[in-house]
Formats: structure tokens, C-alpha cells, sequence
């Protein structure tokens, strides 16, 4: 049966360096699906980038509605604007910082019930380099 979610309704998520919120998980009734509406402020000076995270074991579609940044792996380094979507595969270190002066909007899809379980954050490049 079709459900219908409302953004008012998503679920504030505690994640460094970005606002997000959950509007579809397991937690709100989907089998294989999450869908995050995030948003990441414009840096301030001298403010610490945040870190590189990963997906273990799904990927990610990042969908950019509104604003413009960067998507960072360790290999590559991918321009975002409106209307850009970009796949990251699971395994693959990733960041998405905000490069413009407007917030970064982005909408973020991933073929799980349960992002959080196989998700893992780390400080910056160089932590997550080591880790393994």
C-alpha cells in the first residue's frame, strides 16, 4: 500500500557538519528504502571542514536541488550544482561540502531500510585513510 510522507514529518538527524532529516526509512515503515533531505551551511572562516563518511554496504544517490558544492572521494573530486546527481558506490569514501554562499540542498536516496547501521563517520581524511 502507497503511504505518503510530509517534510514536516521527517525525522531530525544528529550528523556532523549538516542538517538532516529523515523522511523515509525503515523506521517509518520501507522495506529497502531511505530518502534524506539534507542541508549543509556555507563555510565560515577558519571553520574545520567536516569529515569523509562511508556507506559499507549500499550506495548513495545524491540529488543537488538547490545551491552549489563538492562531491570528494579519495580519487576523484566532483563539482555540484542544481540538478546535478551524483552515485557514490558503497565502500567508497565520500564528503559533499558546500562551496557557494547559499545553503546546499541535497536530497540523498539509499537502497536501505537502515542507513545509520552501516554507516561510519570519521573526523577528517587523514582518520579515515587509516581506518580500515
Amino acid at each position: 500500500m502507497a503511504k505518503l510522507f510530509r517534510e514536516a514529518d521527517a525525522k531530525p538527524l544528529s550528523l556532523p557538519g549538516r542538517i538532516s532529516r529523515e523522511i523515509v526509512s525503515g523506521l517509518r515503515g520501507a522495506d529497502k528504502a531511505s530518502l534524506r533531505l539534507v542541508e549543509i551551511a556555507p563555510v565560515r572562516p577558519g571553520e574545520k571542514p567536516r569529515g569523509p563518511h562511508v556507506h559499507h554496504t549500499f550506495e548513495e544517490v545524491i540529488h543537488v536541488l538547490s545551491g552549489e558544492g563538492v562531491t570528494e572521494t579519495p580519487d576523484d573530486r566532483f563539482p555540484v550544482k542544481t540538478g546535478d546527481t551524483v552515485l557514490v558506490p558503497a565502500g567508497e569514501r565520500h564528503v559533499t561540502r558546500n562551496t557557494g554562499p547559499e545553503p546546499l540542498t541535497l536530497l540523498c536516496f539509499f537502497p536501505t531500510a537502515d542507513v545509520s547501521s552501516g554507516t561510519e563517520e570519521f573526523a577528517d581524511w587523514e582518520k579515515a585513510k587509516a581506518a580500515p
